[in-house]
C-alpha cells in the first residue's frame, strides 16, 4: 500500500474518533456520532480534493471508509450514558489526526505538482477543516478561530519541516514519519505550555 495512503487512513480514523469523542461529550445520538465523525474525518481531505481537482473525492473513492465509521459509530451508541471519557482522549486523537492529515494532504499536493506553499497550505487545510466543522456541529466556535493554542500554526511549519526533510535527501518514508511525530509532538506540546499566537494590543 501507498504510503500516503496508508497515513491517510490513519488520519481518517483518529479524526473520526476525535468526532466520536466531542459528539458523545454532547450526548448525542447513532445519527449525530456519525455525522460529527464522517465531517470530522472528511471535512479537510474533501476540501483539498476540489481544491486540487482530485476526482473521486478520496472517500467515495474508498466507501469502507464511511463504512467504517459507520460501524465506530454504532460501537459509541451502545456505551452507556454514564459513560464519559476523558479531555485527553479527544486531544490526543485531533492531534493524531493533525499530524497524519498534514502530512498526507501536503504529499498529495507535492505529487500533483503544487509549489511547496500551495502544498503546505493544502496539508493544514487537511489537517484542520474537519476539526472547524465538527465544532460548528457541536455549537463550538472553532479553536482554529479564536486566540487558542497553536493548532493550523502546528501543522504548516510541520509541513515545511517535511519539505526541509526532503530536501535533506532524508528518505521519503522517514520524513514522513518524522514530519508526523513533529506535528503531532508540536500541537499537544502547545496545549500543555499553552503556546498561542502574538497578538497586538
Amino acid at each position: 500500500m501507498d504510503l500516503l495512503k496508508f497515513i491517510e487512513i490513519i488520519g481518517v480514523f483518529a479524526s473520526a474518533l476525535a468526532g466520536l469523542f466531542e459528539a458523545r461529550r454532547r450526548d448525542m445520538d447513532l445519527v449525530g456520532l456519525f455525522v460529527v465523525a464522517l465531517v470530522a474525518a472528511f471535512g479537510g481531505g474533501t476540501l483539498r480534493d476540489l481544491l486540487l481537482n482530485r476526482t473521486p473525492l478520496f472517500w467515495i473513492e474508498h466507501d469502507g471508509y464511511a463504512m467504517a465509521i459507520l460501524g465506530l459509530s454504532l460501537i459509541f451508541a451502545l456505551f452507556p450514558a454514564t459513560r464519559r471519557f476523558p479531555p485527553s482522549a479527544l486531544l490526543i486523537a485531533d492531534a493524531l489526526g493533525l499530524g497524519f492529515f498534514s502530512v498526507a494532504g501536503a504529499g498529495y499536493a507535492l505529487e500533483l505538482g503544487s509549489s511547496l506553499f500551495i502544498a503546505a497550505f493544502m496539508g493544514t487545510i487537511t489537517g484542520t477543516f474537519g476539526g472547524v466543522l465538527r465544532d460548528i456541529l457541536c455549537n463550538e466556535l472553532p479553536s482554529l478561530f479564536q486566540r487558542s493554542h497553536l493548532y493550523a500554526t502546528c501543522a504548516f511549519i510541520g509541513c515545511y519541516v517535511y519539505f526541509a526533510l526532503l530536501y535533506l535527501a532524508v528518505p521519503g518514508d522517514m520524513a514522513v514519519w518524522l514530519a508526523i511525530v513533529g506535528i503531532t509532538a508540536f500541537r499537544l506540546a502547545a496545549v500543555r505550555w499553552n503556546w498561542v499566537l502574538p497578538v497586538s494590543r
